[in-house]
């Protein structure tokens, strides 16, 4: 799209003729380069690409249209002499920057920290380019419920009507009912909003994003303390929980939620994946870890894996369990953080994937 936006700015030769189906509309002997721009357009348009001619400035947009609307018949040679010589700029075209310091910076987003970007941002004051409903379209699930709970309603009815369909059928079940039904019956009132006004409110909802402060950390709170507790002796791990219940119980039960004991491998592991956990453990701390499990949420546990691995392996590990007798409680302990430690490597690996456990019934 650059590339047709530098054709009216490139120096290019008269090729040919241009005729009208119309006697009124006398033949035009030279083509400008606007003319030729349009003769590009219409020939890919014509072979079906996908040009996104709604990138380029409105200005530019409506001149292309005028000029289209003004052109006749272009005989083969002018149209041939043409496409060659647009051919030609293509290839002459080494790199391509982006326009303006808002799109250099959305070119480099991710490539440079967060904290950069928003002050590059705030002291040149843009925002980032591109279309804001792209921008919000990606956002996470609960960053648009919240999004959708701290606007009007109005606002939350467009923002719901410029979701894909899917996504805005999870935006409704994650909502409280009077609020998502609230938000369904507004956008029955939006039928007379105008684009204008459409993309004004995506501009408004995107330059929250861009305001928004970086954070340090990219887990959440509850998330980190569950991942050091997954590591924790068991004695420490359930003193902090004790602890937290009593000074916040709403944290203490997020924290619960992000935390992967082997107590908890038979609701979080599916039995197919089983076979590749054990190849990634060594034997030996294996059998220490199920040596261990003598309580009955670590039995469990036990005879479930050793219930899904291969059957030949299985009895080979019970005979050197049962050669192996009592461990001690901290030997074992390590062995079994060493198995969760297995699984979350093979989880980020992408090799398995846990089971999400499902929430209470009230």
């Amino acid at each position: 799209m650059q590339q047709l936006t530098q054709v009216s700015t490139l120096p290019m030769a008269a090729t040919g003729n241009v005729t009208s189906q119309s006697p009124a509309s006398p033949p035009v002997s030279a083509l400008d380069s606007k003319a030729k721009a349009a003769i590009v357009v219409r020939l890919l348009l014509n072979e079906g690409a996908d040009l996104p001619l709604e990138d380029l400035p409105d200005e530019l947009q409506a001149r292309l249209i005028q000029q289209m609307g003004s052109m006749g018949l272009v005989d083969r040679t002018t149209l041939f002499s043409v496409v060659e010589e647009f051919a030609g700029v293509l290839d002459g075209v080494g790199l391509s920057f982006p326009k303006g310091l808002a799109e250099a910076i959305s070119a480099m987003d991710g490539k440079i920290s967060p904290q950069t970007a928003a002050r590059l941002r705030k002291e040149a004051g843009v925002r980032q380019a591109g279309d804001p409903w792209a921008r919000l379209r990606s956002l996470p699930l609960e960053d648009l419920v919240r999004m959708a709970q701290a606007e009007c309603i109005e606002v939350a009815a467009v923002l719901l009507s410029k979701l894909d369909t899917a996504k805005a059928a999870e935006l409704l079940g994650a909502l409280p009912g009077p609020l998502a039904r609230r938000i369904t019956y507004a956008v029955s009132q939006t039928g007379d909003v105008t684009p204008d006004a459409v993309d004004r409110i995506g501009l408004s909802l995107a330059s929250q994003l861009d305001h928004k402060a970086p954070v340090a950390f990219d887990d959440a709170p509850g998330a980190r303390i569950g991942a050091i507790l997954n590591q924790s002796a068991a004695a420490t791990r359930d003193d902090m929980l004790t602890g937290l219940d009593e000074t916040d119980q709403e944290f203490a039960s997020t924290v619960r939620k992000s935390i992967f004991i082997f107590a908890h491998i038979p609701d979080r592991i599916r039995p197919r994946d089983v076979p590749g956990l054990v190849r990634a453990v060594e034997q030996d701390v294996l059998v220490t870890a199920l040596a261990a499990a003598t309580e009955d949420d670590t039995k469990a546990a036990a005879e479930f894996l050793l219930g899904n691995m291969p059957s030949r392996l299985a009895d080979s590990v019970r005979e050197e369990v049962e050669e192996k007798g009592k461990v001690k409680a901290r030997d074992g302990e390590a062995a079994m953080t060493e198995v969760i430690a297995a699984i979350r490597t093979q989880e980020q690996a992408g090799e398995l994937e846990l089971v999400v456990p499902e929430e209470p019934e009230e």
